[in-house]
């Protein structure tokens, strides 16, 4: 999301940015504020292996001795609730030009090392990559009788088609690919639509999202003009949902049966008219969704959407995104509809620096993503921009060699990837009202069991309890740590960190993990400040 500052844009943009306020946080059925996970010695199995989603890792060190008395107990029920996590759960949202910014000109050698990264976060998976964001209506291709205007800055070519289907056959994923809207015109739509069937192939397009965030079309510039830089909107004011959905009602009929997405919005109130949209978009497979708890543009300190660690980390930025959005999410659901936040991350208007590239967002994606499966979100895509403070990576060519930097962020995204494999479900966690600890659990297909444990206090550790949920085996114990909430580097996961410059795209080092015997009946896991921990219970045998 990306506006210049008018006074207009201010208002919508604070309204639908988040639709919730910081007074009243969601609460779920297991945990409150601050989580974390603490440094424990012990070096494991497998160097610079990367765990395999829902396997349980190898521990080299014994069972460790009971440490004192546990602070906070966090109870796991045995039955699961919920949706299973969906093949594809966790994929990545990417702007046109950006695409080739990350994979080079080259369909013929596209960036391995990008190629490794959206593997990792969907291992044995076909990703979902969505393409779109502001760059959506900002891109076009020729079409005749369409004037091309100021506001286009890209060019849909054959040379970007190659390269992004080459990326989509790398990875094995599917394409959510976004159509101009503002342009008003069939007839580029429907050129757009036919040059990414041909262009990429069908097989490799999950859907066709028509637009990208139309309830700013009359309050966002979409350009400015001339000498004194009036500013051009792409719809008057008068333009609002029941005009949008006369738009799209036109627009769909030319793009036969081709799988449809939107309304590509960042406004609950759009949101909350959807059955609207289905009459409008018979060929909807996919409602799509926008989030960011925090704004770095119209906020200024003291606002409680302008961003900072403490606010980013506040229950409501992650467990209060969906406020006032699960019946929607039912209503897709009975229409046998995805529902998908196809671009999430911390701080719209690119993010800002000292907060989304701290790992304080890597705690706050790993809560926020366990949140959006206990809303019954079919999927989240995470948007990431060169240059932005959101980015997940860095990435460029040096000599013939790709490397890439890999940010905090990511290494919440692959803790959250190894706890919920697909097929896995939530299991009811409950913690004291006033505990500093938030918890997650899972259990695998295989029946697997992972419990997440996140301190994002800065200063306190805890000790936590976790009630052994059968026969008392020994846990594994995997640690999520940085240096501080702050910190821009020094982050590890079991032990294991991405090179500076990574060419691989694979974690480096022997894997660090954990026995943990039980003591009198429960597990006992040292959570130091800022961090995570996980900790894996093997099914019993004989399952």
């Amino acid at each position: 999301m990306r506006l210049k500052r008018t006074a207009a844009g201010a208002a919508i943009l604070l309204s639908a940015a988040v639709a919730v306020t910081h007074a009243g946080a969601v609460t779920h059925p297991g945990a409150v504020t601050h989580p974390g996970a603490v440094t424990h010695a012990g070096a494991a199995t497998h160097p610079g292996a990367v765990t395999r989603a829902g396997a349980v890792p190898a521990a080299a060190t014994p069972p460790t001795a009971a440490p004192v008395s546990p602070d906070v107990v966090v109870n796991v029920g045995s039955a699961p609730v919920g949706r299973p996590v969906a093949p594809g759960f966790l994929g990545w949202s990417f702007e046109f030009p950006a695409v080739r910014h990350y994979t080079g000109p080259d369909p013929r050698a596209i960036n391995p090392v990008l190629v490794q990264l959206i593997r990792n976060l969907a291992p044995g998976q076909s990703p979902v990559l969505r393409i779109g964001g502001n760059s959506t209506d900002a891109t076009w291709f020729p079409a005749a009788h369409v004037k091309r205007t100021p506001g286009i800055h890209n060019t849909i070519t054959p040379s970007w088609l190659a390269t992004t289907r080459a990326l989509a056959q790398q990875t094995g994923g599917r394409l959510i690919l976004g159509l101009n809207l503002k342009l008003n015109s069939g007839a580029e739509i429907a050129a757009e639509a036919q040059a990414f069937l041909t262009g990429i192939g069908a097989q490799r397009i999950a859907a066709l999202e028509i637009g990208n965030e139309p309830e700013l079309y009359p309050i966002a510039p979409w350009y400015y003009a001339g000498p004194s830089q009036k500013a051009v909107y792409s719809r008057g004011r008068g333009f609002n949902f029941p005009a949008y959905v006369r738009e799209v009602s036109r627009f769909v009929k030319l793009l036969g049966s081709s799988p449809l997405a939107g309304p590509a919005t960042n406004s609950q109130v759009w949101l909350s008219k959807l059955p609207a949209v289905f009459a409008a978009e018979p060929g909807l497979r996919m409602v799509t969704y926008h989030r960011y708890p925090l704004i770095h543009c119209f906020t200024k300190p003291g606002d409680p959407l302008y961003p900072t660690i403490p606010n980013l980390l506040a229950p409501v930025s992650s467990r209060g995104l969906l406020q006032g959005v699960t019946p929607t999410i039912a209503l897709a659901h009975r229409h046998g509809v995805v529902f998908r936040l196809d671009e999430l991350n911390s701080v719209a208007c690119k993010g800002q620096w000292g907060v989304s590239n701290t790992f304080a967002s890597a705690l706050w994606a790993l809560d926020t993503l366990f949140s959006m499966v206990q809303g019954g979100v079919d999927g989240v895509n995470i948007h990431t921009l060169p240059q932005s403070a959101y980015r997940l990576f860095t990435t460029q060519e040096v000599n013939g060699r790709w490397v890439a930097g890999v940010n905090p962020e990511y290494y919440g995204l692959l803790m959250f990837t190894r706890a919920a494999p697909p097929g896995s479900r939530l299991l009811p966690v409950s913690t004291p009202a006033n505990a500093d600890v938030r918890a997650w659990a899972t259990r695998s297909s295989t029946g697997v069991i992972h419990v997440v444990l996140i301190n994002d206090s800065a200063t306190t550790a805890h000790v936590v309890g976790v009630p052994a949920p059968g026969p008392a085996a020994p846990g594994v114990l995997e640690n999520l740590t940085a240096p501080s909430l702050s910190a821009t580097g020094g982050v590890t996961l079991a032990g294991q960190r991405f090179a500076a410059e990574t060419s691989t795209g694979e974690l480096n080092g022997p894997q660090r993990v954990v026995s943990v015997a039980p003591a009198e009946g429960q597990y006992l896991v040292n959570l130091a400040p800022a961090s995570a921990a996980m900790l894996t219970l093997a099914p019993p045998s004989g399952r």
